[in-house]
């Protein structure tokens, strides 16, 4: 059996956490701070993101692309890969191959791809529909209001609570499945603020996608 996965208190992504916190600060009033233009980085990351829904459409995965997942993975991780739809299913396969073209080649870091995102299936078995993905893009651009809403996120508002604690979803996962304790941690922390280790490999090869 994989090792006990401890919620502990980042029970959201850190990085929204954190951000979460200075802009609440602000909006209280504590601090002033300056009125700022509008980002061009924010345009082109909003036209990303388009574009990356574009793609999650008409995502597929190949007949070799599958052999691959069956060679790598035991078979109580191919389940988890099996319930993701196809866009999360490519997209944790194009992270997959980032990682093997940038030469490396630790099997836990790259069994941790492949299934990295099977947190956002919920305990039903249901994936996180593209219009979250959408819904939760938008809302992040308000870290305050992101977190808060993920906190409450109950009924309707489930899958964006899903959403915010896939990570520590996916290696609670990982460990009902079996797998070792290195890889469970791979997965709970590539979306700490400052991930170490594989942990920080994985969050680079995922935000190249």
């Amino acid at each position: 059996m994989g090792a006990a996965v401890p919620h502990g208190k980042e029970y959201f992504d850190g990085v929204v956490g954190r951000k979460a916190a200075n802009h609440t600060i602000k909006t209280m009033g504590l601090v002033r701070s300056p009125k700022r233009k509008r980002s061009p980085m924010a345009d082109e990351s909003l036209a990303y993101r388009v574009r990356q829904f574009s793609a999650a459409l008409h995502a597929r995965v190949s007949d070799e692309e599958r052999h691959l997942v069956a060679a790598l993975l035991p078979r109580s991780e191919q389940h988890l890969f099996a319930q993701m739809p196809a866009y999360d299913q490519r997209h944790c396969l194009d992270v997959y191959h980032t990682l093997v073209a940038a030469k490396h080649t630790d099997p836990l870091l790259l069994r941790a791809a492949i299934i990295h995102d099977c947190g956002k299936v919920d305990d039903d078995g249901r994936p996180m529909g593209l219009l979250w993905y959408v819904v939760a893009t938008v809302i992040k651009r308000w870290p305050a209001l992101y977190l808060a809403l993920a906190k409450d996120g109950y009924g309707l508002l489930r899958p964006l609570r899903i959403y915010a604690e896939h990570a520590w979803r996916g290696a609670q996962m990982a460990a009902q499945a079996g797998a070792p304790a290195a890889m469970i941690a791979i997965l709970r922390h590539y979306h700490d603020p400052v991930p170490q280790g594989m942990a920080a490999l994985l969050q680079w090869a995922d935000e190249q996608h």
